[in-house]
């Protein structure tokens, strides 16, 4: 890939990570958003969930149709149009999503919501594909990951702000004399704003004169990797369908809800233990560290959704505090502030400071991150009393880091290991301790993205942009999972159902022991291996 070092790009640099907020700022929306819609429309927990399916299904059903038809033609199809257009588009595409919610909500159809929640996820798809290229490509390549970082970054604050702005446009804010009628078309506004935004910096990018980025990578063909695709598409479809095949066959619901998520796993534990006689035919999927790879992104990504977009149901609960939507978005911006403590810890690494100062930064980053999200919370009129202790889980985290010693396997094996002790205590307490460890799963899931995907695509060579791109498609765990724990709380309880993140946990330990003895038998040294940066 071009790398543009002579130049100064920092203006582009800048405008083309508020795309990044964007991503951040409606992905933890839906936080806020899920449990509304389940009681404006009075929807069971997994018809609740349908949100992140049709969302994360977004930019899965996205990826898919670019790589595909990239593979017909035999032609890069975003290089050949390049990145700067292709994020364009992407922004013009969800421009087009944030308007249509505007009919969508007045109708008062949940179907038609979801609709529009596909169409902007088709064009995060797009925007995301080609953006975290660009950034890289902004400067020069020995300081690309610190580019990503800031982008991630970025990502993360709004992450941080879309629970807080979403929950004020509805609900109004605590301070409020009056409590806000709870009234859907009161979004219409925030999405029409949206939408003026996406359209503003499309308009600023085609105008900037911005650098070509071309990646002179020879597009790879693998005919074998295609069916695997094609299975989890119909996987996708199968949970999708579920209720007209429910009407249609007589079988129960369960089948097709865990059928799903089981035909995914099987069909990539099944390409990992099959013997490759021609691995060319198979590309980077004919290397097991990807395989391990896709299945830890798929699950880590869907324990990450799974645990915020579940938490308001359990917040109803009496035991947890009875709290209707309109006062959870503490709990929801918390979480999604527990990824930019982690991440903004994770980002110190990536700058070329000494031994001392890093460590000082480890231990102080973290809690000036806590302190932005307390002082959010109350500027809008929340009580955040009880979440000062909150800072016992972020202590963890510091000391986890440290023991982690920047060794993405290592640090991976720790996080996911704190992951299954905090969902264990979650499900064996209630009140503020289950729903503080269950948000700190946000912590342990912070750091993964960059660990898991560093660790998947060592050894690649040449198929390594392929490995990237289908390790990419497996933000489809996003879409799978959520439903899954939401038919799981149906039907045996939602507080119960939080055992779904704690399997996603114990597996992410699993791939992290196993994959190393995969790179070691290689010949790679696991402990030399650098975390890519973050999505």
């Amino acid at each position: 890939m071009e790398q543009q070092s002579q130049k100064n790009y920092g203006t582009a640099l800048y405008t083309i990570i508020t795309v990044f907020f964007f991503w951040g700022f409606v992905a933890a929306s839906n936080g806020i958003f899920i449990p509304f819609c389940k009681t404006h429309f009075d929807l069971t927990q997994f018809e609740s969930q349908l949100v992140d399916f049709t969302f994360y299904g977004g930019y899965f059903i996205g990826s898919l149709i670019l790589y595909f038809a990239s593979q017909a033609s035999k032609i890069d199809i975003l290089n050949k149009i390049g990145y700067k257009k292709g994020i364009i588009a992407g922004l013009i595409i969800s421009a087009a999503g944030a308007l249509l919610m505007i009919p969508a909500v007045n109708s008062a159809s949940f179907a038609f919501i979801l609709i529009a929640f596909f169409v902007i996820a088709i064009g995060f798809s797009l925007q995301q594909t080609a953006a975290n290229p660009f950034v890289v490509a902004l400067g020069a390549p020995q300081s690309g990951t610190h580019r990503l970082n800031l982008a991630g970054g970025v990502n993360n604050f709004g992450g941080l702000m879309g629970p807080v702005i979403v929950s004020v446009v509805l609900f109004g804010t605590a301070n409020d004399a009056v409590p806000k009628e709870i009234d859907i078309t009161s979004i219409n506004n925030l999405y029409l704003i949206l939408a003026g935004l996406f359209v503003a910096v499309a308009i600023f990018f085609a105008l900037s004169k911005l650098p070509d980025v071309i990646n002179h990578d020879r597009m790879e063909s693998s005919s074998k990797s295609n069916w695997p695709l094609i299975i989890m598409l119909v996987a996708f479809f199968m949970m999708m369908a579920a209720d007209p095949l429910v009407d249609f066959t007589g079988l129960s619901k369960e089948l097709f809800v865990y059928s799903s998520l089981a035909i995914i796993v099987l069909t990539l534990m099944y390409v990992y233990g099959n013997k490759k006689e021609n691995p060319a035919q198979w590309g980077a999927m004919q290397y097991p560290q990807l395989i391990l790879g896709m299945l830890a992104i798929f699950i880590y990504v869907g324990v990450e959704v799974t645990i915020q977009s579940n938490l308001g149901a359990l917040l109803n609960l009496s035991e947890f505090g009875g709290l209707p939507e309109s006062d959870i978005k503490q709990y929801i911006s918390l979480y999604w502030g527990s990824m930019m403590i982690g991440r903004w810890t994770g980002a110190i690494s990536a700058f070329n400071l000494q031994k001392s100062t890093k460590q000082i930064l480890t231990v102080v980053v973290p809690f000036i991150a806590f302190g932005v999200i307390l002082v959010v919370n109350h500027f809008t009129g929340t009580d955040i009393g009880n979440m000062y202790i909150y800072a016992v889980s972020i202590a963890v985290m510091v000391v986890a880091v440290f023991i982690g010693q920047e060794k993405p396997a290592k640090t991976l094996a720790i996080f996911s290991t704190l992951g299954v002790i905090a969902m264990i205590i979650g499900l064996f307490t209630t009140g503020d301790v289950s729903v503080f460890a269950f948000i700190s799963g946000g912590l342990c899931c912070s750091i993964m993205w960059p660990s898991i995907f560093a660790l998947s695509i060592t050894g690649l060579g040449k198929y390594t942009s392929q490995g990237s791109s289908f390790l990419i498609m497996m933000i489809l765990g996003g879409a799978i999972i959520p439903p899954v724990q939401g038919f799981l709380a149906d039907t045996s309880g939602i507080h119960l159902s939080y055992v779904v993140p704690a399997i996603g946990f114990a597996y992410l330990i699993f791939f992290a022991w196993k994959v190393s003895g995969v790179l070691k038998k290689q010949g790679y040294d696991v402990e030399q291996i650098a975390s890519e940066g973050g999505h």
